[in-house]
């Protein structure tokens, strides 16, 4: 089946993400700079989780700049990433409200690795459904920056155990690594 639809379906609930987790900022009563100071582990945890699914959407649409069909096991692996995606606002709010505390930290690096895994998936996934010598297949290769990232999520919701700011810090770590789209599926569609 033609990749549009899924394509469509997944930006939209990925903007619906988004919305959602700016909608959970209540605006502060004040209009000062003290005011602020209240609210800035809302906005950090905020500014952190779109960054988070802006990477996901930015990385989600090059993946399927290579993919030239999808099955129904795509559609359902694509379901699995977007439903832990779609956890984000939740554990987002829940983490800015509690000031880092220890769980919602803990809970929210859980969130990033299964939708990590849930990724992994998906692109193993692709590339089962392609063939060998394809675009898609040659990008994906081992996927190590992949791995490495859900090593990273684990070890920072250990940490989040020892002192939340290092959970944190290694949630930042992977979506700095990210930060940059996969360029191994633009250069393999190059040649």
């Amino acid at each position: 089946m033609h990749k549009g639809r899924l394509e469509a379906f997944s930006d939209g609930v990925i903007a619906i993400i988004i919305t959602i987790m700016v909608l959970e900022m209540k605006v502060p009563h004040g209009a000062d700079l003290a005011a602020l100071k209240g609210i800035w582990p809302v906005f950090f945890s905020y500014v952190l989780s779109f960054i988070n699914v802006g990477i996901y959407w930015n990385n989600h649409h090059h993946l399927f700049q290579a993919v030239k069909h999808v099955k129904g096991t795509v559609l359902w692996a694509n379901l699995h990433l977007l439903f832990w995606l779609s956890l984000l606002p939740f554990v987002t709010g829940w983490m800015g409200e509690n000031h880092f505390g220890t769980l919602p930290v803990a809970v929210y690096g859980f969130v990033l690795i299964m939708a990590g895994a849930a990724y992994y998936i998906l692109a193993r996934t692709l590339v089962a459904g392609h063939e060998a010598d394809s675009a898609l297949v040659r990008a994906i290769g081992s996927d190590f920056k992949g791995k490495i990232s859900l090593v990273i999520y684990a070890a920072g919701i250990g940490l989040a155990f020892v002192h939340p700011a290092l959970g944190i810090a290694l949630d930042v770590v992977v979506a700095i690594m990210w930060l940059i789209p996969d360029r191994r599926i633009e250069k393999s569609l190059a040649t």
